[in-house]
Order: structure tokens, then C-alpha cells, then sequence
């Protein structure tokens, strides 16, 4: 489990890494192809879709190898126990490396997962997913834990994109628009989660999209509205300026 410069958690904790959205803005498929090794491929049932289990740290060129299989999907099990060596609470953004909602995600690395954050409930744990369909599939078939620290999230980057999953649930819900792509759209109070994350897209990919400031003062005044928290990144500093920059959790 490794520090983070992450704005708004203190930790990340990978015990699954890769995805296959193939978002072309994607920050993390370039680091663990940059730091990835090459060990192959493995088939899923002759499908296009590759899913590893490790038991152990892959070692390569006699040094650990963080992404062995690239963003492949992996499963990194030796990782479980990584929360319960830290004592002091911390918020923990779980598989920031990866999607363990997306629909190639075996349900039993899933509830590994959940078990091995249920095990050490001093620390607050941060999911998020482009797949929330994924979360309802869980949670009709009880196979979705509720715990007070738990906080679920969906990932959206505009208009027209189902985050509402967590309507007439228990659960701690968020968003996050990130990277805020196009104007949000039309919202009302009883789609609101707990707590809104915004941020513009990083790096030099060559179609990058600036969100307009209006984009972000339209969603931060949706939020004021129903009272919603709201954190923006550092990201969005060049477009509202460091005195206009809102930094809420919604836990304090």
C-alpha cells in the first residue's frame, strides 16, 4: 500500500491492477505499461480478455515487478494483507491502478477484496468504477457488504452517464468527474451522492480537453444547492485560479 498523490485519499491499495476500457485519456494503463514487465499472455476461453492470479511478487531482472502483465487484468493476491499493516486511519483508495468492477473482474477477486478491507476497519475505503451497473448486479444478489466505512463511486466525464446506482441504498456513495470532458447536464437532488470530486484532464495526449470554467461552476453550483461537498483537484487550478479552489470531504 503506497502514499499517494492523489488529492483526496491518503493511500492506494492495488491487490488488482489493470482494466480494459481502453479510455485513450487514461493515466494509469501508461504507468504500468511504462513500469510493466512482459511475461505473455494468457487466454480467457480464447476471448480477447487476459486475467492473471499471482500468488507471489514476480521478480524480473532481479527486481519486483509491479505490473508483471502490463494493464492486464491481475490479480495480485499477496497484496490482501497490505491494510492491516497500517494502524493509524487512513483513507484508502482501493485499486486505483485498476477497474475490479469492470465486467472481466471475477466476482471471487472481488469479494477478496471486500474481506480483506472488512478486516481491518480502522481505515476509510474509497471504490470507484465506470461500471456501476456492476454494483447493482452485486447488490441484488447480496453480494455487496455495507459497512460505515465503505464509499462507493462512479466515475463519469459528462452528460448522459448512470450514476445514480445508489438510489433507496444504505450505501456511502461519490462521484467523480474526472476528467470532466463536456458541460455535466441537467441533475436533480435525488441523483445527488454524498460527495462530488472534480477534475480537467492530465497530461499531453493530443486531443486533451480544458474544461470550461463554466462547466465547473454549473456542477459546483448544482452541489450548493443539495448541500453536497465538493473537492477540486489540482488539476483545475489554470482554470479557476488557487483562491476559487474547493477542498471538502464529507466526513468532517
Amino acid at each position: 500500500m503506497n502514499k499517494t498523490k492523489i488529492e483526496w485519499c491518503d493511500s492506494t491499495f492495488n491487490p488488482v491492477t489493470g482494466c480494459l476500457h481502453n479510455c485513450e485519456y487514461c493515466y494509469a494503463r501508461k504507468i504500468a505499461t511504462r513500469f510493466g514487465g512482459n511475461y505473455g499472455e494468457i487466454g480467457l476461453n480464447g476471448e480477447e480478455i487476459y486475467i492473471h492470479k499471482l500468488n507471489h511478487i514476480e521478480i524480473k531482472d532481479g527486481k519486483a515487478c509491479t505490473y508483471p502483465f502490463k494493464f492486464e487484468p491481475t490479480f495480485h493476491k499477496y497484496r490482501l494483507e497490505e491494510p492491516a499493516q497500517k494502524t493509524k486511519p487512513r483513507n484508502i483508495f482501493v485499486c486505483s491502478m485498476a477497474d475490479l468492477f469492470g465486467d472481466w473482474v471475477p466476482d471471487e477477486w472481488i469479494q477478496e477484496v471486500f474481506k480483506a478491507c472488512e478486516a481491518v476497519p480502522q481505515h476509510r475505503y474509497l471504490f470507484l468504477t465506470k461500471n456501476p451497473g456492476k454494483y447493482k448486479e452485486l447488490y441484488s444478489r447480496k453480494g455487496f457488504p455495507y459497512h460505515n466505512n465503505f464509499w462507493f463511486g462512479t466515475s463519469i466525464t459528462g452528460p448522459n452517464q448512470d450514476f445514480a446506482w445508489f438510489n433507496d441504498t444504505p450505501y456511502h456513495s461519490f462521484i467523480s468527474i474526472e476528467p470532466l470532458l463536456a458541460p455535466l447536464g441537467h441533475i436533480e437532488s435525488e441523483h445527488m451522492p454524498e460527495w462530488v470530486i472534480i477534475g480537467a484532464e492530465t497530461g499531453n495526449r493530443k486531443n486533451k480537453v480544458v474544461p470550461k470554467g463554466e462547466w465547473i461552476k454549473s456542477i459546483v453550483n448544482k452541489c450548493r444547492k443539495f448541500r453536497i461537498p465538493v473537492f477540486m483537484k489540482n488539476s483545475l487550478i489554470p482554470i479557476v485560479g488557487e483562491e476559487n479552489m474547493i477542498r471538502e470531504f464529507p466526513w468532517r
